[in-house]
C-alpha cells in the first residue's frame, strides 16, 4: 500500500473520476491505454503510477494532470500560497511537477516542472485535451520532441505548441532543467 498520502489519494481521485463518469476500468484501460490490471493497482494503491500513467489516465478522464493532483489535494481556493501548491514525483524519473495555479474553473493553468539532469518523459498525443499550451525554460537546456519536430530550447525561450502530437521532454544536461508550461484548456 501507498504510504505517501498525495500518492493514495491520486488514487482515489482517480477512481472516484473513473466512477463519476460512469466508466468501468476496461472502458478507461481502453481510452488511456493504460491495462485494467495497472488501473487496478493503481486505484487500490498497491502501484505509484509515473508520470506517463498519470498523463494517460488523466486525458482519458478529459482532466489535465494539475487538475488531478489538485482534485487529489482538495483545493479550491482563488489564491495558491507557494508553501500550499501540491507537488507530485515521477518514481521512474524523479520528474517534478508543481501546480502553481490556484484550482478554479478558469480556462488557465500554470505548471512548473523540474526535469532532473539526462531524464526523459514522453506523451501521446491524446494525453493533451486542451487547445493551447506553451513551454518557458526558466532554467537549463530542455529538448522538446513534437510529433517529428526537435526543439532546442535554452534558459528564457519560450515556445508555442502546435497541434497535439507525440512529445517528449528531455534535459540532455548534468544541470537539472526548469520550466513553466502555460496551458489553456478546452476540447481542440
Amino acid at each position: 500500500m501507498l504510504e505517501d498520502p498525495l500518492s493514495a489519494s491520486l488514487a482515489a481521485t482517480l477512481q472516484s473520476a473513473r466512477v463519476a463518469q460512469d466508466l468501468s476500468v476496461n472502458a478507461l484501460a481502453e481510452r488511456s491505454g493504460v491495462s485494467r490490471a495497472m488501473i487496478g493497482k493503481i486505484e487500490r494503491g498497491e502501484a505509484q503510477p509515473t508520470a506517463v500513467l498519470l498523463g494517460r489516465l488523466s486525458g482519458a478522464l478529459g482532466l489535465t494532470l494539475s487538475e488531478l493532483v489538485a482534485r487529489a489535494e482538495g483545493a479550491g481556493d482563488l489564491l495558491r500560497r507557494a508553501a500550499d501548491q501540491p507537488t507530485w514525483t515521477d518514481p521512474a524519473t524523479g520528474y517534478r511537477r508543481r501546480a502553481v495555479s490556484p484550482t478554479t474553473e478558469g480556462p488557465l493553468e500554470l505548471v512548473e516542472v523540474e526535469l532532473p539532469p539526462g531524464a526523459s518523459v514522453s506523451y501521446p498525443a491524446d494525453a493533451y485535451i486542451f487547445k493551447y499550451q506553451q513551454i518557458w525554460v526558466l532554467e537549463g537546456e530542455l529538448h522538446f520532441q513534437e510529433g517529428a519536430v526537435l526543439h532546442q530550447l535554452t534558459t528564457g525561450d519560450c515556445l508555442q505548441l502546435g497541434a497535439p502530437a507525440p512529445c517528449t521532454f528531455n534535459n540532455p544536461t548534468a544541470d537539472p532543467c526548469r520550466y513553466l508550461v502555460a496551458l489553456v484548456k478546452g476540447r481542440a
